[in-house]
């Protein structure tokens, strides 16, 4: 296989909540690899703009929330309005509520579910027309550990991630012959400002490096390669997969 195939070169990829973190990762990596860069999301993505353009990459930034599905067809369309096409989808954006269930409100149910799950799916259905009509296309959904397991004091977080899980397989079955692949990617427990205080956590931190068999916590650049591989041609023969990226954590 030519290292070719893993190149990104001529595409556009469109990535949401990329202002940091995994998104940010995603992006920076897709466009390491060749790939022009839209951002969507409601916060300034200035540092991930300045990193995808040291790379020599083409940036767009498109303010949306997707809390609702309002701006879906907007951010679709700003980017091939921009750069005449889209390639790759990647959704990322998402938010996390942490109660006891039997406390939690319905508030923290649907403001989760409304941007995990429900966006999502119109994200890719959105996106995935004009790739069905240009007969190529790569979607890739960010799943979650809870994807697998339970986890526990994050209900809406456990049941979005898990819908995303079989939207993704879905979504596969149906679009696999128009050749748009659609797969996940699941991070482990990863080195971003969702886990802060875990890290600052002596106690907690410790017990969850013991049980990831690689004993460190993941970056944004682990998950950015994976997700170059199924952007790439060499992941063309690949639906409806969802891979975890950590550090062997679900092999425990």
């Amino acid at each position: 296989m030519s290292s070719n195939s893993f190149s990104l070169e001529g595409k556009v990829a469109l990535v949401t909540g990329a202002n940091t973190g995994l998104g940010q990762g995603i992006a920076v990596s897709m466009a390491e690899a060749g790939a022009d860069i839209a951002v969507a999301g409601f916060v300034p993505p200035t540092e991930t703009e300045a990193l995808v353009k040291k790379s020599g990459r083409r940036f767009l930034s498109i303010d949306a929330n997707l809390i609702s599905i309002e701006p879906c067809t907007r951010i679709v369309d700003e980017t091939v309005k921009t750069f005449g096409r889209i390639d790759i989808l990647v959704n990322n954006a998402g938010i996390i509520r942490r109660c006891d269930s039997v406390d939690f409100s319905e508030k923290d149910w649907d403001d989760v579910i409304n941007i995990n799950l429900k966006s999502l799916f119109f994200m890719c259905q959105t996106a995935g027309r004009p790739m069905i009509k240009q007969g190529s296309g790569k979607i890739i959904n960010i799943c979650s550990m809870l994807s697998f397991q339970g986890g526990i004091r994050v209900p809406s977080y456990t049941a979005a991630k898990s819908g995303v899980a079989g939207l993704t397989r879905l979504l596969a079955n149906e679009w696999a012959s128009k050749n748009v692949n659609v797969n996940g990617i699941a991070p482990g427990y990863m080195a971003t400002d969702n886990t802060k205080a875990l890290r600052a956590d002596e106690k907690r931190s410790a017990e969850i490096l013991g049980r990831i068999p690689a004993g460190r916590w993941g970056t944004p650049a682990d998950v950015g390669g994976t997700a170059v591989f199924l952007a790439s041609s060499a992941a063309d023969y690949l639906h409806g997969a969802i891979i975890p990226v950590d550090g062997g954590w679900m092999a425990r």
